[in-house]
């Protein structure tokens, strides 16, 4: 058998096999899409962040005037315009100062 008449019986073997094989078919799975569900938070007043943080006075003061954010010991940034005379002081400054942290 010449080295071309073996080529050919290979090719034909091929060729069975590739008619024989299977054709695979992806498979759709539902997809069930997760929900966020919102709660509302009430910031009609504005006062949702119902915490007085420590802060330097000068910065407090810079920015009651200039308006610009200020960063307090807990690490919450703001801009002041509320009387903190109100609101619970920060757990987190509490700690943190009774830790001896410092601003």
């Amino acid at each position: 058998m010449s080295i071309s008449s073996k080529i050919r019986v290979l090719d034909n073997a091929l060729v069975g096999v590739l008619a024989t094989t299977p054709t695979i078919t992806p498979v759709v799975a539902p997809v069930e899409t997760p929900t966020e569900e919102t709660s509302h938070v009430d910031t009609d007043g504005g006062d949702h962040d119902r915490y007085a943080h420590f802060c330097r006075k000068d910065d407090i003061m810079r920015a009651m005037v200039t308006g610009e954010a200020i960063v307090a010991l807990c690490g919450k940034k703001w801009v002041p315009t509320r009387d903190p005379e109100r609101f619970p002081i920060c757990p987190t400054c509490i700690e943190r100062k009774a830790a001896g942290w410092t601003l």
